[in-house]
């Protein structure tokens, strides 16, 4: 009987079962590797790198574990470390299939026979499957449990995947895990940049990281050196090696140690931890805004500031430098010492609430000028005043009297603040700072108007920004502490460019304290203001130069007071000292360049009202002002009055030429009467005078407006608006050199005696016009004005 045939159809009908077999196992290989796997790196914690501007190291954290631990991709370790480990550890890597049997077998055979010391024979997949599901495989149990787990990464992972994870997980000793947080810790370099020597230490690191480096030099052990001079022997074997890298093998290497590493801005980095909780647990790296070179010089001036005055009481400082270009926190001294537990040096003093005392104050007049209240020449009386229930006082108890909006401001005069504050009107300064996004504050009515005085609280941050406000010409924005943070899409606007830049023009005439260090103060300005708070608990210095807005506070935390912590003597020379040393360290900083505000003017004023001049002004200056909205009349403190020559007494008219004589007399206000008497500098009583007209020399004609009409109306197109203007004319008496023209009390230019000036009203109704010549003379008229569309 013929077997052929029925042996090769069971040949047959068991190749087609093998190959089956095979297609299904491949099926489901492929399955495996297909269904979707969570990341290895899910579940591990990760340390945060924190890098300033310009790419500096200021410090790596720790994960949540207490481990040094970075997230570092494949592509981005250096192929001498992926080489060097694979010689070293598992030369067979990328062909088993998660174990190796031979190296199992050899180490099964040492370990449990011949009595030897313990081997694993362990792949690089088993090592990983140890650290990932934390496996004890001493045992033989343990050891097969390894092996399955080994088998099941392969079948769910790539090799890349895999040995990305085992790079990421290896220890690298002390609580160093991961090759990414062993080459910056140890290197102080990115895991692509790694040489061969530092590569080969890594490599043979993993065995037994316990020893093998000396914890308190960093210096390589014996054993480290001898491993890694073993494998760099086998190294030659499989690649080629030139001579210099055999020269780097003679050279002595030392590893850093994790308390060695920089910790630079700690209270910056606290801030940003808290603010970063929701950060992806593998973007560990983060990139800020603070400059590592800025900050340890202001560090070093406020450590050397403190040494300097401790005598007098003042052992903390906090201080805060900003950009205003970019709104990037440059600088951030949290307290005079970190690591000071009697100062509780750990609380970060830019972010907790203090009083500013007249820090804002600057805010009050920048809304004055905003609103038409003053203009920076404006004379403000500092006399006893009260608002109300509200009886504020000086700070020196002492009262100038008349005294520009200007100097109030920069001699911080309360009275005058408190006094313009009162006036203003949508915003009022308490809704001005909440607009500013000044946080936590009670309701208006709580503070009133000792708001002004730092009746309220404000973070150094938050001040920060206000003054950012101004340097940006009205500008608000918030902070940055990282580069990634998005730019604000519509900045809010809430002072024009005009008010914006009379403030500042303020404060640049405030001159600064005579004690700083700098023999030759820089020519850059600056634009400053100090601050004092109520019981002297904190002193304040704030203000812009160059492209920073720089805030320095002085205290206590637990806001003891102290007589020294007075804004001018305390805070102002370190704030100068800060800014002498950037200037000097930065010779070719500039301020950023603005365009001036369009609808800013210059106009003459007679210095003793701040109002126009007449031809009795004894002193003229000028100041800026925004047509249509800053106050200016014309001066009525210096007036003619006719005398009569043999009595000296007010001569009524009408008048004998050869019998009377005109002398210009002061007509102050009792009030600011008095306190020039009380400083010792009365003024000349005018005389008193029983005349009807006061004995106000107004003789001559006044102005006579021919334009417009009275009582006309005015119809202009819409279509035409911008170029539709009226014309304003006068007929003036022969002495009258100037006219100013006012519509509604608002004033809006001067003319020369008989030239015209020209008005572009922009909303219908009905408008007083009034010419005022510079003997005070006047005339006006009623107009109505129509815009049709």
């Amino acid at each position: 009987m013929n077997t052929f045939p029925l042996f090769f159809k069971t040949a047959k009908r068991l190749l087609q079962n093998i190959a089956m077999a095979i297609f299904l196992l491949a099926l489901l290989l492929l399955a495996c590797r297909l269904w979707p796997h969570p990341p290895l790196s899910l579940g591990q914690p990760f340390s945060s790198i924190y890098y300033d501007r310009q790419g500096t190291l200021m410090r790596i954290t720790l994960a949540n574990d207490d481990r040094y631990r970075v997230w570092t991709p494949l592509e981005q370790v250096s192929p001498l470390a992926v080489k060097g480990l694979l010689l070293h550890e598992d030369r067979w890597f990328y062909v088993n299939p998660g174990f190796n049997p031979f190296s199992l077998a050899r180490g099964f055979w040492r370990s449990y026979v011949a009595g030897g010391k313990m081997q694993g024979g362990s792949t690089i997949t088993m090592q990983l499957a140890r650290m990932h599901w934390h496996l004890n495989t001493r045992t033989p149990s343990g050891k097969i449990m390894q092996v399955l787990r080994a088998v099941q990464l392969e079948l769910s992972y790539s090799k890349h995947d895999i040995l990305e994870a085992y790079l990421n997980y290896a220890p690298y000793g002390r609580n160093i895990e991961s090759i990414g947080a062993a080459s910056l810790i140890y290197f102080n370099k990115a895991p692509k940049d790694l040489t061969l020597p530092e590569a080969l230490t890594l490599a043979v690191l993993p065995q037994s990281p316990s020893y093998r480096i000396d914890a308190k030099t960093g210096v390589l052990g014996a054993a480290l050196t001898q491993a890694r001079n073993r494998l760099f022997v086998r190294w030659q074997a499989h690649y080629a090696t030139d001579s210099s890298q055999i020269s780097l093998f003679k050279l002595p290497l030392a590893l850093r140690q994790p308390e060695q590493m920089p910790y630079i801005a700690p209270h910056f980095i606290e801030q940003l931890r808290q603010q970063n909780q929701q950060l992806v647990q593998t973007d560990n790296r983060v990139d800020t805004t603070l400059d590592a070179g800025l900050q340890r010089l202001i560090e070093r001036q406020v450590s050397a500031f403190i040494t300097r005055n401790e005598s007098r009481g003042i052992h903390n400082a906090a201080a805060l430098l900003v950009d205003t270009r970019d709104m990037g926190v440059r600088a951030l001294v949290g307290s005079a010492d970190y690591y000071n537990r009697s100062i509780q040096g750990q609380v970060n003093g830019t972010n907790a609430k203090r009083s500013p005392g007249s820090a804002l104050k600057p805010f009050i007049y920048a809304l004055g000028m905003e609103q038409g209240v003053l203009h920076p020449m404006t004379i403000l009386k500092d006399v006893p005043s009260a608002f109300g229930a509200y009886a504020p006082e000086n700070f020196d108890r002492r009262f100038l009297g008349p005294v520009t909006a200007t100097d109030a401001l920069n001699f911080s005069r309360n009275i005058p603040a408190v006094y313009v504050a009162s006036q203003l009107r949508q915003p009022t300064f308490y809704q001005f700072l909440r607009l500013s996004g000044i946080a936590d504050m009670s309701s208006e009515n709580h503070y009133g108007l000792s708001l002004v005085l730092g009746g309220g609280e404000v973070t150094m941050q938050e001040l920060a920004k206000l003054y950012a406000l101004l340097a940006n010409r009205g500008v608000l924005q918030p902070l940055r502490m990282q580069k990634g943070d998005p730019a604000v899409a519509t900045p809010v606007r809430l002072l024009s460019e005009e008010a914006s830049f009379m403030t500042l023009d303020m404060l640049r005439q405030h001159r600064r304290p005579g004690d700083t260090l700098a023999q030759q103060p820089s020519s850059l300005p600056v634009y400053w203001k100090t601050g004092t708070s109520w019981g002297f608990r904190d002193a304040w210095s704030v203000g812009i130069f160059g492209p920073y807005v720089l805030v320095v506070w002085e205290g206590n935390f637990d806001s003891k007071g102290n007589n020294v912590f007075v804004g001018a003597e305390a805070a102002a020379p370190l704030f100068f000292n800060i800014i002498d040393s950037i200037n000097a360290s930065y010779p070719a900083l500039q301020e950023p360049r603005h365009s001036f505000p369009k609808q800013l003017k210059r106009v003459d004023i007679c210095l003793a009202s701040g109002d126009l001049p007449t031809p009795w002004c004894q002193q003229k200056g000028k100041t800026w002002f925004i047509p249509g909205k800053s106050p200016i009349k014309v001066d009525t403190v210096y007036r003619p009055v006719r005398l009569d020559i043999l009595t000296s007494e007010v001569a009524c008219p009408p008048y004998e030429e050869n019998e009377t004589r005109t002398e210009v007399f002061e007509f102050w206000p009792s009030d600011l009467a008095n306190v020039f008497a009380q400083a010792g500098l009365p003024k000349r009583k005018p005389p008193v005078n029983h005349c009807k007209d006061e004995g106000v020399d107004v003789s001559g004609n006044p102005p006579r407006i021919t334009s417009p009409l009275k009582n006309t109306v005015y119809t202009l197109r819409q279509s035409q608006q911008g170029r539709d203007r009226i014309s304003f004319n006068a007929v003036t008496d022969a002495d009258s050199k100037t006219v100013y023209w006012f519509v509604d009390d608002i004033y809006l230019g001067s003319s020369a005696s008989k030239s015209a000036i020209d008005w572009r009203p922009i909303n219908n109704g009905q408008y007083r016009i009034r010419a005022v010549d510079d003997h005070g003379r006047a005339d006006s008229r009623l107009i109505s004005i129509e815009i049709l569309n």
